[in-house]
């Protein structure tokens, strides 16, 4: 059992699993591109992130640093670092909660983990993931122009 926990500190505010991710990988490899190719983001993404975090409370979570000789690279804050904290806190109390709160009612509805009963929610999860529209990525000039031809 897993949850996913966002949390809202306002209209233009909020903190999830995916923010904190970006900032963890920072304040491990101290570069906002390294960081980003880990988790699998364009280094644009990483950055809006980033910045939405920057601008969302009165401190910033990080800062940065000018490339030169040594290269450039990103620190993580002390308030920053206290926010990954907080996070985790309240996430670690939210999933032993969770746990504690439908374990009784999880044992009812699940079916024995067999084989079968495994492969069953496997392909069911295929399934509907494939169901689901594609997403639309935005389309670059060239694929335009190959488009328009």
């Amino acid at each position: 059992m897993d949850i996913r926990l966002r949390i809202d500190f306002g209209p233009t505010a909020s903190i999830g699993p995916g923010k904190v991710a970006l900032l963890e990988h920072i304040d491990r490899v101290g570069s906002l591109s390294q960081a980003a190719r880990e988790l699998g983001l364009s280094y644009r993404r990483a950055w809006l992130l980033l910045d939405d975090l920057n601008h969302s409370f009165t401190e910033p979570v990080a800062s940065a640093s000018v490339g030169g000789v040594g290269g450039g690279g990103v620190q993580l804050t002390a308030f920053g670092t206290e926010l990954i904290k907080a996070y985790r806190d309240v996430e670690h109390a939210a999933l032993d909660a969770t746990r504690t709160r439908f374990s009784a009612l999880i044992k009812d509805v699940e079916p024995k983990k067999g084989f079968k009963s495994r492969l069953r929610r496997l392909l069911s999860r295929r399934l509907q993931s494939l169901a689901r529209p594609p997403v639309h990525a935005p389309v670059r000039l060239s694929e335009r122009l190959i488009r328009l031809s």
